[in-house]
């Protein structure tokens, strides 16, 4: 993971050189991949996956704010079980929006969110397992222009609204079933490749990086976020509490803030 993450850099340059001459509305690109896949990936066999699905909008209403769900039809106790999965928007700046790393507790992983897009794009959800096979599963949406463009607000204000979580729970349907965590932190995401309003000046890159979620101090699920995640990141997700008791989240940004929520579930 880390030889993954050391390469985004200069890998967002190259994407970056990419897409800035495209136009809106392009048609998604299959052309990116194999390149993409080469530097996250390198010497990896990445075998295609039903049971992994990406679902989106086939036109997103907003490139800065665009809904996805992933599901994961393979139990954690699996031989195979997929314990990591990266998301990867081929057509981003900086491709690599979040990876996520389940537990047993997440069961079949489901979970839904937000990205940012900044123009039509094949997206790519990779899942690693825990003896280092690598699965695959993609799809297309349009949107545009979810990355760059011009921001505005009191700088004082939005970092001191930064940080504020909501944790939600809507308990099991029947016994057995998962119960339905719902996380929502304000934070601007600032992805480092919008302008200013004012200065006209490219704002720094200032977002949440890392989210933990922990049941009686037992893991449940980390995300490793970068600039793709929209902003006020949000995550709806299934897991299986084995007892009743607190779940606690804990959230880091990039300049170091630290952010926590707990709440009361019930088995």
């Amino acid at each position: 993971m880390r030889a993954i993450r050391n390469c985004i850099p200069a890998l967002s340059l190259l994407v970056l050189g990419l897409t800035s001459a495209s136009h809106a509305w392009a048609e998604a690109s299959d052309k990116l991949w194999p390149s993409l896949k080469e530097s996250f990936f390198a010497g990896k066999t990445l075998e295609p996956a039903t049971f992994i699905k990406l679902e989106g909008p086939r036109r997103a209403e907003s490139g800065a704010q665009v809904p996805i769900t992933l599901t994961i039809d393979k139990a954690a106790n699996d031989k195979d079980a997929i314990k990591s999965v990266y998301i990867i928007v081929d057509a981003n700046p900086i491709p690599l929006a979040a990876i996520y790393h389940f537990t047993d507790m997440t069961g079949s992983p489901q979970l839904s969110t937000r990205i940012r897009m900044e123009t039509d794009s094949y997206i790519h959800a990779v899942g690693e397992t825990a003896d280092g096979r690598f699965f695959v599963t993609d799809t297309i949406i349009r949107a545009a222009g979810g990355c760059g463009g011009t921001v505005d607000g009191d700088d004082t204000a939005v970092r001191a609204a930064a940080g504020k979580i909501k944790l939600n729970a809507e308990p099991a349907a029947q016994p057995g079933a998962p119960t339905a965590i719902a996380f929502h932190i304000k934070h601007p995401m600032f992805t480092g490749l919008q302008r200013d309003l004012v200065s006209g000046g490219y704002k720094p890159a200032f977002y949440i990086q890392k989210v933990a979620f922990t049941h009686n101090g037992k893991p449940v699920m980390t995300a490793d976020f970068a600039v793709g995640v929209a902003e006020d990141p949000y995550l709806r997700f299934n897991y299986h509490p084995d007892s009743s008791g607190t779940l606690e989240v804990k959230a880091e940004d990039n300049e170091g803030g630290m952010f926590s929520q707990t709440l009361e579930v019930k088995k």
